[in-house]
């Protein structure tokens, strides 16, 4: 087989509809000064910019998530075998915790967990920043950097206060573009916060020894289900059928099902809970391609699904991931619920039900291609 290159991505993963628009492409293309790759338009593949720029060294189509090239290599370095016998990745234990600062407890998703891991990153000098998601709106998010406890908590957005006009909106989704963010600042040592699809891309770069990727100090992943997009007809729907208000929302979670947090005519707020399979028009359709839920190429793991409310579970991966974590337990900026056999036996096998359901996700979706 000879030297693929952006030409044969196009054919092979974005004229299939599978491009997770992960950036992984764009950010370390060996050609990018030359701008020869890059977005046109939002929540779209990239598309040649100046082709014959192209240096066509095949780089692209190595560290694509949905080419696997690099899936032998890459699966010998993170001790994964497949799926059949760990479905839920490679780990080395299993936890059920919370931030005992109470500004991170109360501005994050699940527990502040994640957040609180930065802070004392960035406090320690252990990195120079970090690329975290900031919530804009209801279902829209962008990447940010965050230098401080200060950047963290604006990050958080427990406040959904700007409310997307629906005149004006184009598309929003809660996918995050984190790997482009990487060309955005100069750092040594830096965090990243991604999906399945950007860790994938970021560690093959690693394994191919592209510049930066050495400078990415750590990786901390989030179950990852599926994403959500929406244009205007699909927000209109969207309110008609739940009953929403997009205006109205003030937190979104995602555990068994998607939680929305609702203003209601008394100040306060209601719980609804909407099952994924009710979501299916509002899906990013990538996400169908992929199989990865617990984000088995972190150094640690994170999500909502397993854990009790305001409680974030962790499953440590990596040696690096594994003594990162050991050094926050030992300063008591997070705290971890005493689970019994009984209890992990029952997340782990919560965890590995939506794994399971992923990966069938994926099967059918690709038999119909």
């Amino acid at each position: 087989m000879g030297l693929k290159i952006f030409e044969d991505l196009i054919k092979e993963v974005h004229d299939k509809g599978i491009c997770q628009e992960c950036g992984g492409c764009v950010s370390f293309c060996s050609s990018a000064k030359y701008n020869v790759i890059g977005y046109k338009e939002p929540n779209t593949p990239p598309v040649y910019i100046h082709k014959d720029q192209c240096l066509e060294c095949g780089i692209c189509y190595m560290i694509c998530p949905q080419t696997h090239i690099l899936d032998e290599e890459l699966n010998k370095t993170y001790k994964f075998t497949n799926y059949n016998s760990m479905p839920i990745g490679n780990y080395d234990e299993i936890y059920s915790c919370q931030a005992t600062d109470k500004d991170f407890l109360e501005h994050g998703t699940d527990g502040g967990v994640v957040n609180s891991i930065l802070n004392f990153m960035l406090e320690k000098k252990l990195i120079d920043g970090a690329i975290v998601s900031k919530t804009e709106s209801a279902f829209s998010r962008e990447a940010s950097y965050a230098t401080s406890k200060a950047d963290l908590l604006r990050s958080s957005g427990t406040k959904l206060d700007i409310s997307p006009q629906l005149d004006a909106v184009h598309e929003i989704s809660t996918y995050t573009h984190s790997i482009p963010g990487l060309n955005l600042y100069k750092f040594k040592k830096l965090a990243v916060i991604g999906t399945p699809c950007q860790f994938e891309s970021i560690r093959c770069m690693q394994e191919l020894g592209v510049t930066p990727s050495e400078n990415i100090e750590i990786c901390l992943g989030l179950f990852c289900y599926e994403n959500f997009i929406f244009g205007k007809s699909q927000i209109e729907e969207f309110e008609k059928d739940f009953n929403i208000k997009f205006s109205d929302i003030k937190k979104i979670n995602i555990k068994e099902d998607v939680i929305f947090k609702i203003k209601d005519d008394g100040n306060g707020e209601k719980i609804i809970h909407i099952p994924f399979n009710q979501l299916k028009n509002y899906m990013r359709p990538p996400c169908n391609a992929c199989d990865d839920f617990t984000n088995l190429y972190a150094d640690i793991s994170f999500g909502g699904l397993g854990s009790a409310d305001k409680f974030t579970t962790v499953i440590t991966r990596t040696e690096k991931g594994k003594k990162l974590f050991s050094q926050v337990l030992d300063t008591g900026i997070i705290k971890c619920a005493n689970l019994d056999s009984s209890k992990k036996k029952a997340m782990i096998k919560l965890i590995t039900q939506f794994s399971h359901s992923k990966i069938k996700r994926k099967e059918e979706f690709m038999k119909n291609l």
